[in-house]
């Protein structure tokens, strides 16, 4: 296999995806076929024998994600969270232990929760970036550390390499949800994570019309262990779910780039405006994070939360007033989305110790024009 080009951006468009040797076509073809002819019992043409177990299509974007990770090994689901079970089921049993973000995304912490909690899989939550909390929190039983960064909704920042040193030492495995910010702004795997997960429906799809995630291992040893269970489990992404993310993949630097200029545009306009008490956004110096996020981060990412000084009630207001930004759960497409994260994606924390603020309101910043997006945010937050 031909090494990825050096340059992310050449990885986009070319990893896993050469012409079509049969037609020229530059695009590679959707395989939407559920079996395939062998020659002879047991022969199977090139490996290919039923697309639970393997897809030309699902290939070529596991390719493509490992080439951009820069990983051994890159696994297409059909979701976020089939990756998710998917990594917990491979690396725990019952009886085993989990540390996770103290502001995890809510649907990790309901798997983990819920699902693996009545499998006898405990956990702890624990702030990532208060790195003693996160020692304290490591047991002899403890098989992963997972992290997010920036987190969803609070956008936290967490020291990759720093914990990849706590979860090494303790004999876990670091698992790095890298959803918000792309493999375009950060490759965990570089800092020592041993898998990276993402739903491709955000970022890497980019156009709100596809549901996948994709894990990316480090070493080919564990790629095969999460091969293993992707086949079991069978949760694989389709083909031309796959072949929608591959083409999203495509655009993702140029993209990211407006993304990452409109969100700081908005973020400095919400931290000067009266009726907002607090921004989240670590590309502002005054984030807590902002220093390791440079670090690690090629710039900030499109997501922007804040706090609205009246509370609640006026932070609904605000979702409910906004025009061009659109009330919509999900986020990392070209449209700006806006949400209330109490209420809406993090419902499944509420009365937990991840509960988030009420007045919170998190923005996904699309691609628009930029003045647009702010005069629609000045009009929902006038009142």
């Amino acid at each position: 296999m031909p090494q990825p080009p050096e340059h992310f951006e050449t990885r986009a468009i070319h990893a896993g995806q050469p012409s079509d040797p049969r037609t020229g076509a530059v695009v590679p073809p959707i395989f939407q076929v559920s079996t395939y002819q062998q020659d002879a019992v047991g022969s199977p043409r090139e490996g290919w024998e039923y697309s639970r177990s393997g897809n030309p299509t699902r290939a070529a974007l596991e390719e493509c994600m490992a080439a951009l990770e820069g990983g051994a090994r890159g696994l297409a689901f059909a979701s976020g969270l089939a990756a998710e079970d998917c990594v917990l089921r491979t690396l725990c049993a019952p009886g085993d232990h989990v540390v996770v973000p103290g502001d995890a995304y809510g649907g990790t912490f309901r798997l983990v929760n819920t699902v693996f909690g009545r499998w006898g899989v405990e956990h702890t939550a624990v702030h990532l970036a208060d790195l003693d909390a996160v020692r304290a929190a490591m047991r002899p039983n403890t098989k992963v550390l997972w992290c997010e960064t920036p987190t969803n909704p609070l956008l936290s920042i967490a020291d990759i390499g720093a914990l990849a040193v706590i979860a090494h030492e303790a004999g876990a495995l670091l698992v790095v949800d890298n959803t918000f910010a792309s493999p375009y702004l950060q490759q965990p795997l570089s800092f020592g994570a041993d898998v990276v997960l993402h739903s491709t429906t955000k970022y890497l799809g980019g156009h709100s019309d596809v549901v996948g995630g994709a894990l990316v291992a480090a070493d080919a040893e564990l790629g095969a262990r999460l091969a293993f269970h992707q086949n079991a489990i069978g949760s694989v992404a389709g083909p031309f779910d796959s072949w929608l993310v591959m083409r999203g993949v495509k655009t993702l630097a140029v993209r990211m780039d407006r993304h990452c200029d409109n969100a700081a545009r908005i973020a400095t306009f919400l931290q000067h405006h009266k009726a907002v008490s607090q921004v989240l956004y670590p590309g502002l110096p005054s984030h807590a994070g902002h220093e390791i996020a440079a670090k690690q981060m090629r710039n900030f990412g499109g997501m922007v939360s804040f706090r609205v000084d009246a509370g609640e009630l006026a932070a609904i207001d605000v979702c409910n007033r906004a025009r061009l930004f659109t009330l919509a759960e999900s986020l990392g497409g070209v449209e700006s989305l806006i949400e209330h994260p109490g209420r809406m994606t993090h419902a499944s924390v509420v009365g937990s110790p991840l509960e988030v603020p009420a007045d919170l309101v998190r923005l996904s910043v699309g691609i628009e024009n930029v003045d647009d997006l702010l005069a629609d945010l000045e009009q929902a937050l006038a009142g």
